[in-house]
């Protein structure tokens, strides 16, 4: 597998649409992969058909279906879980690998979540050591990988990143690398990508506007979206070489605010992807 693009869909969230909507606009821009968001238990949105969230109350073949009729394949699953509380995160992240292996997605995303007032910072990577050990059997079982993505207080510098990615020998426990959360939180984005090298195992291609820079770099942990790759302040040619150079061979999931972003996307990072492929192949 080549370095391919998919989208992530939160992008459909500003239209208020359901999964089966955002796999159809996905495809009809011409995104060959798409990354879910995936939810225990019912509510009302999603069952109303307002939210792009699947339940994974349901069959995941039915998600199979939607995504075969429309000739689109999951990157990864967003299940993102508090995992310094393993009574929620064992359970959640566990089933989202069972139901990842049947619905074909070889990565389940999720990070650390915000840290509870009764973990002391002291107890918090034994805590999360717990709840990785224990997932990361079902991950091996399954054969589906867990990227750890930089979102919270910890995961906002590269060396908590890091830290938390090895509490655990598994081959499988790898990096959800996300440049805008990165950019935001005040890292190096270009520097992260290096230090994760081969641990990175998904990407969210998050671009970061520069109004939205000016406003909140250094003051956050991150954001739901960014604005459209090659519109803000990653340089993505960069980013991507980086990618090359460790080896990676997997997806740029895009996220972005509107579909109309998601399409400038596309046709930018295709753009980037075929100019670092051809440097290579020049080398």
């Amino acid at each position: 597998m080549s370095i391919e693009i998919g989208l992530n869909l939160e992008v459909i969230r500003c239209e208020d649409k359901p999964f089966a909507a955002g796999v159809e606009r996905a495809a009809q821009m011409g995104y060959k992969y798409v990354e879910p968001l995936v939810h225990n238990g019912r509510e009302l949105l999603s069952e109303g058909g307002y939210y792009h969230s699947f339940s994974m109350e349901d069959d995941p073949y039915e998600m199979k279906d939607v995504l075969d009729r429309h000739g689109v394949k999951l990157s990864g699953l967003s299940a993102h879980s508090p995992l310094m509380r393993p009574e929620v995160s064992v359970p959640y992240l566990e089933r989202a690998i069972r139901f990842a292996a049947v619905a074909g997605a070889p990565v389940v995303n999720t990070d650390e979540g915000i840290r509870p007032r009764w973990v002391p910072m002291e107890d918090a990577f034994q805590v999360m050591k717990y709840t990785l050990s224990r997932v990361m059997m079902v991950a091996e079982r399954y054969g589906v990988k867990v990227g750890i993505e930089p979102h919270q207080a910890i995961t906002k510098t590269t060396e908590g990143l890091l830290r938390i990615a090895r509490l655990v020998d598994s081959a499988l426990l790898g990096i959800n690398y996300d440049t805008g959360n990165a950019f935001l939180a005040g890292e190096d984005p270009y520097a992260g990508l290096k230090a994760a090298g081969r641990r990175v195992v998904h990407v969210h291609a998050k671009d970061i506007s520069m109004t939205h820079a000016e406003a909140e770099r250094g003051k956050v942990t991150g954001t739901p979206v960014g604005c459209a790759c090659g519109d803000g302040v990653i340089d993505w040619e960069k980013a991507v070489t980086i990618l090359r150079d460790a080896g990676f061979a997997g997806v740029l999931s895009v996220e972005c605010g509107t579909p109309a972003q998601a399409e400038r996307s596309l046709a930018h990072l295709h753009g980037v992807i075929e100019k670092t492929a051809c440097a290579v192949a020049h080398f």
